[in-house]
């Protein structure tokens, strides 16, 4: 079944380190089964508090979705985020498999 991970930035803290992160995310994602859907692009925010973005990848399935967060690759990347900025981020498993078959329940 399809995975998703969304962030969704809050509050930016240190723009230093957010461009630490940007420099250093993309090496995270070699090797890895992961399509960009949204990158902080134009939004509008139509329930709860206000944001200051949100990205959106997808993943074939779950596992991968995890195994590209916890890779040492990333990791490394994701601590500048966190001391940049105030995040969610989120796994969902989506309701279809690659974005055109039902799975089999």
């Amino acid at each position: 079944m399809s995975a998703y991970i969304i962030f969704i930035r809050e509050k930016t803290i240190d723009k230093e380190e957010l461009g630490l992160y940007s420099q250093k995310a993309p090496a995270g994602l070699a090797g890895h089964p992961v399509t960009p859907l949204a990158v902080y692009g134009t939004y509008q925010v139509i329930e709860g508090p206000d944001v200051e973005g949100a990205a959106i990848l997808s993943f074939p399935f779950l596992e991968e979705a995890k195994a590209w967060y916890y890779s040492q690759a990333y990791q490394d990347a994701l601590k500048h985020r966190l001391r940049g900025g105030i995040y969610r981020g989120i796994i969902v498993e989506g309701i279809l498999n690659n974005g055109s078959e039902k799975d089999e329940q």
